[in-house]
């Protein structure tokens, strides 16, 4: 228990948590000594919103990603508070500034987190409209506080500068490890192929997603401001772990028929499935010693593994005689030449954490600049995105309209906080029916038991200071769990939300009802989406098949980027 409660609080979604909650909370109780609670609530605001954009860089692009949303969170909201009043302009200025933000997505994740804070902020702008001079001063809390965040983001690089690297190298570590199980289970004659293909294809996703975090850290860093041993040696394990994949995914077995031809002789096949799994195994084992910060020490040989393959194939060739075992062999001999390749590949990894010798390239760094994309975002690419067969265009005209209706809906039926109906659909809509429909569930679930827990909080709890705590730990935990588990973040959001309101208001039973009320509207706005995808089967835009398997290409496919814009947002 111990040991789950410290790989969590040392895990990187706690960290990015941990300071958003410091950026926000500090402001709010500077502020509350001086008797200016409001002032220091609206940069808290700016520090959330400003949030989501900070994701895994070198320092220039984090800095200009923050910067940017930080801006554009308080632009957006100035200029909704500024056509507030012209009722006629509302909906014309919202619904292009809702499309342009869904549609710079297709300049990649960082667009995407960027644009996921400008939503957010046009939400909430109907939250606080403000006249005259109160506008240009709630939008400049607001980049005050998106410039505070930035300045704890980069606290937290500057003490734990390799904390960050280390763990992204773990996860990839383990991601791979389970990646490779799974085509160790391949090998089962009863395994449920299907089934084991999608797993391996969703760990594509999240290893990719990692991939290019990494590249941006240790390769940008690297070739803008030199390296140091310590970056090298990282450097040099995350090579070796993008090609264990790509040569994972290159590499593919007819399991039918090999199960057909050794059907008589199951030991071959076993020996090798027991080498798939002692694979995954050491790099599984590897990663544990190095997210506890351990020193790893091989307790396996991998090459006795090889040996014991080889002397069954053997023993097989033997029995059989060269001139009919002659297919079976080539066949077994394609296995082992893959098994030696990623042997040789771990023995890499092993020997970067156990041998004290520096790490050395050899002039490969114009190599090394090739494996990340540039950073730069030409209108083309926006324009040629401006059509019905580009599913970033689909997905922004749909969010566009949904937002459209659910802001029309709640100016009718006079809802006492509309913007969550919008904050809803811009949380819950995802551009693959899969996602979207999941999230709408665990988005209900987490408000409703939420509202409850904070509900029944306020009822037996009346100390201030004990309520703030929770609040803060509320907090906490809402953005540690967001992408672990969408339905236990939810859940905690909804109580920081409840308690600071009452903190704030003493009808706290109101607050509840308007909050699953409103939550509730915006999901059934999507029902139509989730019946009508639901009905065509249409899980995900970019539904993959077993072909990528063979494909690594495929990992820097437009598709393959949307289905990740899916998960990061």
């Amino acid at each position: 228990m111990i040991a789950k409660v410290r790989a969590f609080t040392d895990s990187t979604n706690f960290s990015n948590a941990l300071k958003v909650t410091l950026a926000a909370v500090i402001p709010v109780l500077v502020s509350s000594a001086i008797d200016q609670f409001q002032l220091g609530f609206t940069i808290a605001i700016g520090a959330f919103l400003t949030y989501p954009s900070d994701i895994p860089s070198n320092l220039k692009h984090k800095v200009k990603g923050v910067l940017v949303a930080a801006f554009m969170v308080a632009g957006f909201n100035l200029v909704m508070n500024l056509i507030y009043p012209f009722s006629w302009l509302q909906y014309p200025v919202l619904g292009l500034i809702v499309f342009f933000l869904a549609m710079i997505s297709v300049y990649g994740q960082r667009a995407t987190m960027v644009s996921f804070s400008g939503l957010l902020s046009v939400c909430l702008a109907f939250a606080h409209i403000h006249s005259g001079i109160k506008m240009l001063e709630y939008s400049g809390l607001m980049l005050l506080g998106g410039l505070f965040y930035l300045l704890i983001s980069l606290l937290f690089d500057i003490l734990r500068p390799y904390r960050y690297v280390t763990l992204q190298i773990a996860e990839c570590m383990r991601l791979t490890s389970k990646y490779m199980k799974y085509r160790g289970d391949l090998w089962n004659i009863d395994a449920d192929k299907a089934k084991i293909i999608e797993n391996q294809l969703h760990l594509q996703v999240e290893i990719n997603v990692i991939h290019e975090n990494l590249r941006e850290i240790l390769i940008r860093n690297r070739t803008n401001s030199g390296s140091s041993n310590q970056n090298r040696k990282m450097l040099l394990v995350f090579i070796s772990l993008v090609e264990i994949l790509e040569l994972a995914l290159s590499t593919s077995f007819d399991h039918n028929k090999l199960h057909q031809r050794f059907k008589e002789h199951p030991e071959v096949l076993e020996t090798y499935q027991n080498l798939a799994y002692n694979l995954a195994s050491t790099l599984r084992r590897i990663s544990k010693s190095l997210a506890k910060g351990k020193k790893y020490v091989s307790g396996h040989s991998l090459n006795s593994d090889l040996e014991a393959l080889i002397t069954v194939i053997e023993a097989y060739e033997t029995k059989l005689g060269k001139a009919e075992a002659s297919e079976g062999v080539l066949m077994l001999t394609n296995m082992v030449h893959y098994a030696e390749k990623q042997i040789e590949k771990i023995k890499i990894i092993e020997r970067a954490f156990t041998s004290g010798k520096e790490v050395k390239f050899k002039d490969r760094d114009r190599d090394l600049e090739k494996l990340v994309a540039p950073q730069y975002y030409p209108w083309q690419t926006f324009r040629e995105n401006l059509s019905f067969s580009s599913a970033f265009f689909r997905h922004s005209l749909r969010l566009t309209l949904t937002i459209l209706i659910g802001f029309t809906l709640g100016n009718l039926l006079l809802f006492q906080n509309s913007y969550w109906i919008l904050l809803t659909i811009i949380v819950i809509m995802r551009p693959g029916y899969g996602l979207t429909k999941q999230r709408s569930y665990h988005r209900i679930i987490g408000t409703v038991a939420g509202g409850i827990i904070g509900f029944l909080l306020l009822t037996f709890i009346s100390n201030h200071v004990v309520i703030g705590a929770l609040a803060i730990f509320s907090m906490l935990m809402g953005f540690a769990f967001t992408q672990i588990n969408y339905k236990v973040g939810a859940t905690f959001v909804t109580m920081y939300v409840i308690l600071i309101y009452g903190l704030l208001a003493p009808n706290n039973s109101q607050v509840v009802e308007y909050r699953i009320v409103d939550t509730l509207v915006g999901g059934i706005l999507l029902l139509p989406r989730i019946i009508f995808c639901g009905r065509r089967g249409n899980l995900s835009v970019c539904r993959f098949t077993s072909e990528n398997q063979s494909k690594p290409t495929a990992i820097t496919s437009m598709k393959f980027h949307f289905f990740i814009m899916q998960k990061a947002m």
